[in-house]
């Protein structure tokens, strides 16, 4: 038997899920529904408002939208799946399917990975160079920045995707997991995968560390204009609103730094499963709530929507 037949035998994976206890899986499925609407409604509301209103038409806003439209693209991607398979019944993934699924999951979640050091370059900006930010944040830096976001999340996700599925998958097709993920795929192979190991490493760490990077610089130079400002009041709204940008990053990185920054031999599957619903499902549940509805124009705009359009 050749390597090739090897790696055709395994068409289709069988993916765990999180629990096989019956109480248990409807808890998960209830809880999963209620944050996947959350999710909907938080997201989708917040693009609606922002396209329908003039006033929202600024770079921030701009930036808010995308990442909105990142989440709920993102959290599509696998919360509907693992409910379903929560249900008795057939929990086979094709081998396409479960490719396309990674590679969806890692392009979004590469995307809003810039997308965040995009908005805190766009708050600095603001906070630091109040007078220019006009002329520094035009129209065209906000769509290349978009761009090169989409960008950076295609090459991505076409090297993630290739590099594990360039594997020879010839042992068991059981995936100790929810969704198709990169670690929990890789184990399954029976070839060697240091390189592929190395690659995801050193791809993952450059995206992470890239980004993370422009965003400790952009709120290190942002905390020392706070500092600098008289107004009580501009300190605390602005400390505010860095509290809660950290806040959401914190998770977003600690978790994928987690999951991907290490080898998958020494990987624990619960754990992983565990870190995993909070960046595949929390994490866009709770972006509408820090970075938009903590905001007086977005409330403000949100409370005057559904009696204006009810009027028109």
């Amino acid at each position: 038997v050749t390597l090739m037949e090897n790696r055709t035998e395994v068409t289709q994976f069988i993916l765990l899920g999180l629990t096989n206890d019956p109480g248990l899986q409807l808890l998960l499925f209830v809880t999963f529904f209620l944050i996947y609407t959350i999710t909907l409604v938080g997201n989708l509301g917040i693009i609606l408002l922002i396209v329908l209103d003039s006033r929202l038409h600024t770079p921030m806003y701009f930036f808010l939208g995308n990442l909105s439209l990142v989440d709920f693209c993102y959290s599509s991607a696998v919360t509907p799946m693992v409910m379903a398979g929560l249900f008795p019944g057939d929990k086979v993934f094709s081998y396409n399917a479960c490719a396309a699924q990674m590679f969806f999951v890692t392009g979004f979640a590469t995307v809003e990975n810039y997308l965040l050091a995009s908005m805190a370059y766009d708050r600095y900006a603001a906070v630091c160079k109040p007078l220019h930010y006009t002329t520094t944040v035009t129209t065209n830096v906000c769509a290349s920045l978009i761009i090169g976001c989409y960008v950076c999340g295609l090459l991505s996700a076409s090297i993630y995707t290739g590099n594990t599925f360039i594997l020879f998958f010839c042992k068991s097709n059981v995936v100790h997991h929810f969704f198709c993920d990169m670690p929990a795929l890789m184990i399954l192979s029976c070839s060697s995968r240091h390189v592929n190991d190395l690659v995801l490493i050193y791809v993952a760490s450059f995206n992470i560390f890239f980004a993370l990077l422009i965003i400790l610089i952009s709120y290190m130079f942002i905390f020392i204009t706070i500092l600098k400002m008289r107004s009580g009041s501009g300190h605390r709204k602005a400390m505010s609103t860095c509290a809660s940008h950290f806040t959401a990053a914190s998770i977003f990185y600690g978790t994928v730094i987690f999951m991907y920054l290490q080898p998958s031999s020494s990987h624990s599957m619960d754990t992983d499963k565990i870190a995993s619903v909070f960046y595949t499902m929390v994490i866009p549940m709770l972006n509408p709530v820090v970075y938009s509805l903590r905001n007086t124009e977005v409330k403000s705009m949100h409370r005057a929507c559904i009696p204006s359009s009810l009027i028109s």
